[in-house]
């Protein structure tokens, strides 16, 4: 079955996931990092992309990004890709793909999803037991958001400006926030959206995204359509 083109449109924040190919790493120290942390914050700004949150794993990276322009996500992750490969090739000494096919995205409902998924991002690193306290990864975005570093890739969302009047106040509810953690039942549709291209929100939210697109935004639901009558 024909893959379905990816769901992205300007204004909304997308959830995004780039894998190494066959879960092989793509970055094998700091230095891996940096570069591409550095190459992120050079394409989202040409590309008017903006990024409220990140994490670099070992063998894959997410953002959650809104971008600008209707393919100004698409450019940054091109761009991105192209050269990330050539640097990494070159240092260690390899050839070929690097990639997983295709970056993975998904559209969030922001006022429903983005704080969520913003904790799932700071969450990763502790579930791949990278770390025991997500303040401990240097290669998040974690530490912007709880004043440990002000990190010059990261656009705040709106909604994070509204946890708080003050810095700290900001500081402390959005720590409050990833202490807390998120349910599983977030965690799952967090995952599965972003894993099958579906828009993550709720039904009201879905049916409105879907008047902005032919592409179908939510898959079917399983089963044949009701032939039950009404009555007139």
């Amino acid at each position: 079955m024909a893959r379905l083109p990816r769901l992205t449109l300007p204004g909304y924040p997308h959830h995004v996931i780039q894998r190494g190919n066959n879960r092989q790493p793509i970055f094998f120290d700091a230095a891996d990092r940096e570069m591409m942390w550095g190459l992120l914050c050079e394409y989202a700004r040409e590309h008017q992309v903006s990024v409220h949150a990140y994490v670099l794993m070992d063998n894959h990276f997410h953002l959650l990004a809104t971008p600008q322009m209707e393919r100004g996500l698409t450019l940054l992750m091109q761009a991105v890709g192209r050269r990330y490969v050539r640097y990494f090739n070159q240092r260690h000494g390899r050839s070929g793909t690097l990639w997983e096919g295709r970056y993975r995205n998904t559209l969030v409902q922001a006022d429903r999803y983005l704080l969520p998924c913003m904790v799932y991002l700071d969450l990763n690193p502790v579930r791949d037991g990278l770390c025991t306290d997500p303040a401990d990864f240097r290669w998040s975005s974690h530490g912007h958001y709880i004043g440990l570093r002000s990190d010059r890739l990261i656009t705040p969302h709106p909604l994070y400006w509204g946890l708080g009047n003050t810095p700290f106040a900001r500081d402390e509810a959005y720590a409050a926030l990833v202490r807390q953690g998120i349910s599983h039942r977030e965690q799952m549709a967090i995952t599965d959206s972003a894993l099958n291209g579906w828009a993550l929100g709720d039904a009201d939210f879905l049916a409105s995204l879907q008047q902005s697109t032919p592409r179908r935004v939510a898959k079917a639901r399983a089963g044949r359509p009701s032939l039950a009558k009404t009555s007139t």
